[in-house]
């Protein structure tokens, strides 16, 4: 693990203003610590600086939490697991799952799930079309899946009456924003993430 890791995740936690204990910072750090160990021979994400994993792969994800409806979770097209990882561990009252059609990504949450204790953490291996669980899901949350119409459409069966999609964007995407169906409702909302100079955008699309 990175030695500046930790006060960077404290220092980031404390300017968005979330509270997490301990021993639930410990979990991110740890997760990440694995992440940059499996990618080395799996390469799972693009993010290999270290300097900057702490505000691309945790804070980013945690960027969302005040967002998420409900207490059942879906992120589809995990990948390694962001951001429904940090969000299962800064929230472990919620059951989030964790859904990829990649076996090789699969295996590392699975890993990561077994070597944390993540008892709220389901991981699926499945095309999101092809899904069927046997409960629905208040939030839908995704990250580098797909465009909001195709992420709305192979998703739509998963998503509780009342439910919400969130998808996390870096610039407003007004050509995504224009192609999704009439009879739904989108919200974007400026996300705040400390060290990321880049804009970062949440999408909030409602039936």
């Amino acid at each position: 693990m990175d030695s500046a890791w930790p006060g960077q995740l404290a220092a980031g936690l404390e300017v968005m203003g979330v509270t997490l204990a301990p021993e639930r910072q410990q979990l991110l750090l740890d997760y990440l610590a694995l992440l940059f160990r499996w990618n080395r021979a799996f390469n799972l994400t693009a993010v290999r600086d270290p300097d900057v994993a702490v505000s691309r792969q945790l804070l980013d994800s945690l960027s969302i939490l005040p967002l998420v409806q409900g207490e059942r979770v879906l992120d589809v097209g995990s990948g390694a697991g962001l951001p429904g990882l940090p969000l299962a561990m800064a929230r472990p009252q919620w059951q989030v799952t964790l859904l990829d059609s990649n076996a090789k990504k699969v295996r590392f949450l699975r890993q990561v799930k077994l070597e944390l204790g993540l008892e709220n953490v389901e991981v699926a291996q499945a095309r999101a079309e092809t899904y069927h669980p046997g409960a629905s899901f208040e939030t839908i949350t995704s990250r580098a899946f797909a465009p909001l119409a195709q992420m709305v459409a192979v998703t739509r069966h998963l998503l509780a009456p009342g439910g919400r999609w969130l998808a996390m964007k870096g610039r407003v995407p007004e050509d995504e924003l224009n192609e999704l169906p009439p009879e739904l409702v989108a919200e974007v909302v400026p996300l705040r993430v400390p060290g990321e100079k880049g804009q970062r955008h949440a999408v909030i699309v409602s039936r």
